[in-house]
């Protein structure tokens, strides 16, 4: 067979090398991605702190607070069911 004509030249490799390097970032840029997607999934938000009456994981560490206090002695059984119920009935 004969090959007629110059066909797309250097421009040509020059758009196949562009290319082939956009095919590749994109690729690794998505399976990054993807893998922070994966194991971020588990993780809390980072960033600042929703409001107090948004919930989430402030009523989580009042609740870890005051379950610390209960496990030093610094209040006793009574009192700390009675702030639990109190921060509970709250959300």
């Amino acid at each position: 067979m004969m090959w007629y004509g110059d066909g797309w030249g250097w421009g040509g490799w020059i758009v196949m090398t562009v290319f082939m390097v956009l095919f590749w970032a994109v690729l690794i840029i998505g399976l990054v991605a993807l893998v922070r997607y994966l194991t971020g999934a588990h993780h809390q938000q980072s960033g600042p702190p929703a409001p107090s009456g948004a919930g989430g994981w402030q009523e989580r560490q009042a609740e870890n607070l005051l379950a610390e206090r209960f496990a030093r002695g610094e209040i006793d059984d009574d009192e700390y069911k009675r702030r639990l119920a109190l921060l509970r009935e709250h959300r």
